[in-house]
């Protein structure tokens, strides 16, 4: 009961010390409740058969993700609490000259540790219970569900995992702190205030060579993620430059100390004025034993910002091109002129008499033929797809070939070009609503709307390299560059070619590679538009069933089907991307508080010789200001410029699915939660530093 009591007491007067650990504990908790509650937020939301799917995915893959965070958090409770454990040696010294053992100081932190624990799982478990209402409404605004069954959810599994996972933490945390206390002995517990860091001062020249060389491997790995992108097309190519960047940030930080002091120095007036002087050599000190903890922090703040501005980058890009590339209900597609074997998803199929009449009709007559009413579909327009073997991709870049490959080594430049008349374009682009075209009889052009390919098929267009031969006729292009345009709905801009030839180009039968039907339903309601939907989007209705059972291929796409896989993709990424990119923020913020209160603990005598020199408390709280601002900055300056380059090489990779059109609005939302957080952490730091620097020996 003493015990208790006791640390009820030290918790009361130590609560400065806690802020910084008890507001990351909250803060985790929440977070963790918040995005394992997802399954029990689900089951309000009015949505389609195939976006529960989507959500049960999403949902088992959080649970993956949450492992990981689980651990992140756990070693994050860890190095907290070494910190708290550190700052109060000099409180344990003056127990055990009272008489009190050693196991007795490791039940008080016991003790310490649980009530601490579970205030904060208390607490985040409310606020992850609130705030799981708001995550309700932004899942619903992702996947556009209904909201109108909306009502305060709690998730009983989501409380429960929640708590079995930080029980595990806070044990692990117990075990780490008896085996502590058991290291200490009393004279360094006693004499814990005057001990300080060993600082050795670096060779100025040394560092100077050293920043150099780090700074120059930053910039050949931002140049091999930028400049050479194309030739990354592997991990093993991948993983040289991500080991340059770890390797050159280390080098940076650790060569800053031997040589900004020197620097600063040769500057009389800023070095001499105020508290400059103090906060220079407390700065120089410490980037000089925190070279390792700035450079996790640098690449954590890193990763945030990257994996925050890119996946939200994507989600904008994804909605906008939905929008533009889904212009219809439904596209149907099948093989035309089949012959007595074909190949399909990488196999040689044999084909019946049936199949190969069926390839030879329109698709209108092989819906009609296989009991499909009509009278479902309106603004139908069917057209044909050409292809020539003697006209590939490699054939349409001409004398630009050789420099291409070069460039792209792993392109397949044998692939047969996409061939369409233009009166047939046409009339896709009419009910598209996209731009119709004019053509002479001895002119084609070129529609492509993927950036990297459209860049190939411009090089080989704007020299008057543009001169394509057809079944012996040869014809100019019209522009010198791809003009935009599709025929095939997809979930973002990736048509890499179709090459637009006038109506009498003698395009023969045999050249015929696909038929291509695009309709919007006729029905009125959205229950119409389901019926209609599920039709051609389910391998179980009669029609499928009677296709299958003469072994006929429709494939197609509905503009529902397309909306929602887009959507649930899009939304998996987002969310993983939030929940990780907000505990690599908290844990790196957490990182850094807690080492400046160390450092502000530790250096609680240097301010002390400030105030007896003369300095009052405005110019101390401004020299502490300045220093801690400094050093939250310095890892986020540096994260800042490698994410400048990270996320340019992510949206590479990504070309087609995420666009740098995008990216602003999701930058500005990522500056917003790291200046909430991360600003949050330094006011934090900043006020508890104060109060620590104004405690009395």
């Amino acid at each position: 009961m003493i015990l208790f009591k006791l640390s009820i007491n030290n918790m009361k007067k130590s609560f400065k010390d806690y802020t910084i650990y008890f507001l990351t504990l909250v803060l985790g908790v929440a977070i963790f409740y918040m995005f394992n509650s997802l399954d029990s937020q689900q089951a309000m939301l009015q949505v389609s058969e195939s976006q529960k799917q989507i959500i049960k995915l999403m949902i088992t893959m959080l649970g993956f993700v949450s492992v990981f965070v689980a651990v992140i958090l756990g070693l994050l409770i860890v190095y907290a609490n070494n910190f708290l454990i550190n700052r109060r040696k000099k409180e344990f010294g003056i127990y055990m000259t009272l008489g009190m053992g050693k196991k007795q100081i490791s039940k008080i932190i016991l003790l310490e540790t649980i009530l601490v624990g579970i205030i904060s799982l208390v607490i985040g478990l409310v606020v992850g219970i609130f705030a799981s209402q708001f995550m309700s409404i932004l899942v619903a605004k992702m996947f556009e569900a209904d909201m109108s069954e909306f009502q305060f959810i709690f998730s009983k599994d989501a409380c429960i995992k929640t708590c079995m996972y930080f029980a595990v933490m806070y044990v692990a945390v117990m075990i780490f702190n008896t085996y502590t206390v058991s290291k200490y002995k009393l004279i360094n517990l006693l004499n814990a205030t005057k001990k300080n860091e060993k600082v050795k001062i670096k060779n100025p020249f040394l560092a100077i060579i050293i920043f150099i060389f780090g700074a120059g491997i930053l910039a050949f790995a931002y140049w091999k993620v930028t400049g050479n992108v194309h030739s990354l097309d592997t991990a093993e190519k991948i993983l040289p430059p991500i080991l340059m960047g770890i390797i050159g940030t280390v080098l940076v930080f650790w060569s800053l100390s031997g040589f900004i002091l020197k620097i600063i120095q040769t500057m009389k007036n800023t070095y001499l004025k105020g508290t400059n002087m103090f906060v220079l050599r407390q700065i120089n000190n410490k980037i000089n034993t925190t070279v390792a903890s700035m450079s996790v922090i640098c690449l954590m703040l890193f990763m945030t910002i990257s994996i925050l501005s890119v996946s939200l980058s994507l989600r904008n890009t994804m909605q906008r091109d939905l929008i533009e590339m889904t212009p219809v209900d439904v596209n149907l597609y099948k093989t035309a002129n089949l012959q007595e074997e074909y190949k399909r998803y990488g196999k040689t199929i044999k084909t019946t008499e049936e199949q190969r009449e069926d390839s030879r009709i329109s698709i209108q007559q092989t819906l009609k033929n296989n009991g499909f009413d009509m009278n479902l579909l309106k603004d139908v327009i069917e057209i044909p797809i050409y292809a020539s073997n003697d006209l590939t991709f490699g054939k349409s870049l001409g004398n630009k070939l050789e420099k291409i490959k070069e460039e792209f080594p792993g392109m397949n430049f044998e692939t047969v070009e996409t061939i369409v008349k233009l009166s047939d374009y046409n009339k896709i682009a009419l009910i598209y609503g996209l731009k119709q075209y004019e053509l002479k009889n001895n002119e084609y052009m070129v529609l492509c709307d993927f950036d990297s390919i459209e860049r190939m098929r411009n090089e080989a267009l704007k020299d008057g390299n543009d001169i394509l031969e057809i079944l012996g006729k040869q014809y100019k292009s019209k522009y010198n560059e791809c003009k935009e345009g599709f025929i095939l709905m997809s979930t973002s801009h990736t048509n890499t070619g179709i090459i637009i030839v006038p109506d009498s180009c003698p395009l023969t039968e045999e050249m015929k590679e696909q038929k291509l039907l695009v309709a919007n339903y006729n029905a009125k309601t959205d229950e119409e538009k389901e019926k209609i939907d599920e039709i051609f989007s389910s391998d179980d209705s009669g029609f499928a069933q009677n296709l299958a059972n003469k072994g006929i291929y429709i494939d197609g796409m509905t503009k529902t089907n397309i909306i929602e896989s887009s959507i649930g993709i899009a939304t998996i990424v987002t969310f993983i991307a939030i929940y990780l990119g907000i505990i690599f923020l908290i844990a790196s913020s957490a990182i850094l508080a807690l080492k400046q209160l160390t450092e502000s603990s530790d250096n609680k005598q240097r301010y002390t010789i400030l105030r007896k020199i003369g300095c009052d408390e405005k110019m101390i709280n401004k020299a502490l200001f300045r220093q801690i601002g400094i050093f939250f900055v310095m890892p986020l300056i540096l994260a800042i410029i490698h994410s400048i380059f990270g996320i340019q090489f992510a949206l590479t990779l990504m070309e087609g699915l995420a666009s740098s059109k995008d990216l602003l609005p999701s930058v500005i939302a990522t500056v917003i939660i790291i200046g909430v957080i991360y600003g949050g952490y330094f006011m934090a730091t900043y006020f508890g530093s104060k109060n620590i620097i104004k405690e009395e020996e």
